[in-house]
């Protein structure tokens, strides 16, 4: 199918591409990689009447080391991500995910801030920048606005992002020494979106679980934190000698407070048992680690 009719503005610098929306209002969308966005303007289920191609913004480009967190640029690629040292070190779980984003054509020319910005609750990277508490930073003609990741995701499909503003970056802590991570993701092949997806931050001493962090994919109209598991394992221990599994016990409750949806891939009963199946997985490998 053809995309219905659009204006396409190609803006130099990042205040240009803040006015264009500004002027454009609720009938424009930026345009990053494309690798979401241009599959539904194909089909009609999105029609703006201006494109504002930021995706060739060198200022949203890049991955920076700073203190206490790691700032990504929203038009970073998922290859540059996966590639970076300074990811790979101080925030493993980010490298992790969006190596399972999609191929690597896709890797190649998507970012990871459209792909956030496109707020499915499919993707892989949502449920990592929530069990992580990232914070999304956005611009418009007014200035600067910091968005906690935990109200980031309004609803499916939906950032909370006003109509003229950019997402320009995330900004990942930094959780330091201690750690471990892992994603666990259920797919129907290898290039299609997760069923259902887990991201999990363990922090470990003396053979049990101190602090869990639990982002789940797929689970709901937006990414979920799982905090009875997170409440439930405090304290495990992770390989008890008497045989007995606490993580399987702990983990019992990951579907806690969700609502997964039902589609051609799977039905919301067989999502929850895959929740609660994925959890124990990821804390155990991320414990581990």
């Amino acid at each position: 199918m053809i995309p219905a009719p659009f204006e396409y503005v190609r803006p130099r610098t990042l205040k240009e591409a803040c006015q264009a929306l500004a002027e454009a209002g609720e009938d424009a969308k930026p345009l990053a990689g494309g690798q979401s966005l241009l599959p539904l303007l194909r089909l009609r289920l999105a029609y703006p009447g201006t494109l504002v191609d930021v995706g060739r913004l060198e200022e949203l480009r890049g991955v920076r080391d700073e203190a206490d967190h790691v700032f990504i640029g929203a038009m970073t690629t998922h290859d540059d991500v996966v590639h970076s040292p300074v990811v790979n070190r101080e925030c493993p779980l980010v490298a992790m995910a969006t190596a399972t984003v999609a191929d690597p054509a896709v890797r190649h020319r998507g970012t990871f801030g459209g792909a956030l910005a496109h707020a499915d609750p499919a993707g892989d990277l949502p449920a990592v920048t929530v069990a992580l508490d990232c914070t999304f930073v956005a611009r418009s003609p007014s200035g600067e606005r910091e968005i906690p990741a935990s109200e980031f995701f309004v609803d499916y499909l939906e950032p909370a992002l006003r109509a003229d503003e950019i997402l320009v970056g995330v900004r990942v802590p930094k959780l330091g020494p201690g750690w471990g991570y892992h994603y666990e993701k259920f797919h129907r092949t290898a290039q299609s979106w997760a069923i259902v997806g887990v991201a999990a931050a363990v922090r470990r001493s003396d053979g049990r679980i101190e602090e869990a962090r639990i982002g789940l994919t797929n689970m709901g109209s937006t990414p979920l934190r799982a905090r009875a598991v997170e409440d439930a394992l405090r304290g495990v221990e992770i390989a008890p000698a008497n045989g007995a599994d606490p993580l399987r016990d702990a983990c019992a409750a990951a579907d806690e407070g969700t609502s997964p949806p039902a589609d051609l891939h799977a039905q919301p009963d067989y999502r929850r048992h895959l929740s609660r199946v994925l959890t124990r997985r990821a804390v155990l490998a991320a414990a581990r680690a």
